[in-house]
């Protein structure tokens, strides 16, 4: 059997705020707390489920001393479901979000943004049923 992709690690000063931040996102829930740490996921997972099929990875928020000092390496997309891209940016401005420019140039057809500790992560095309 192969490994399994089942959580996704982000460093950051406040767990609990970042965490929040990404549950309002996501429509996730909070599934584990630790000292320093914050466990968010669309499902609590087993290690039988895990074994058993791919399932959605969590996200862990991690308190760590430094702060952010370059352009991620790695980050999310996301893509809204119920709405256009337009509208989901103005929503994720509204929880603390912020538009950068990571050298992306105009024209693109996503938007780049910046979680509330400055990580950056893709706005892509809606999902939306159109009417």
């Amino acid at each position: 059997m192969t490994s399994r992709f089942t959580e996704l690690t982000v460093d950051c000063h406040d767990p609990e705020r970042l965490a929040a931040f990404w549950c309002a996102v996501l429509d996730f829930e909070v599934i584990d707390r630790g000292e320093d740490k914050v466990e968010i996921g669309s499902w609590v997972p087993t290690v039988e489920a895990v074994r058993a099929r791919q399932m959605p990875p969590t996200l862990v928020f991690i308190r760590v001393p430094e702060g952010k000092t370059a352009k991620n390496r790695l980050h999310l997309d996301v893509s809204p479901i119920d709405r256009s891209t337009d509208e989901e940016v103005e929503r994720l401005l509204a929880l603390g979000a912020t538009t950068v420019d990571v050298g992306q140039g105009p024209g693109r057809s996503w938007v780049v943004m910046a979680d509330p500790e400055g990580n950056e992560f893709d706005v892509l095309r809606t999902l939306a049923v159109p009417e």
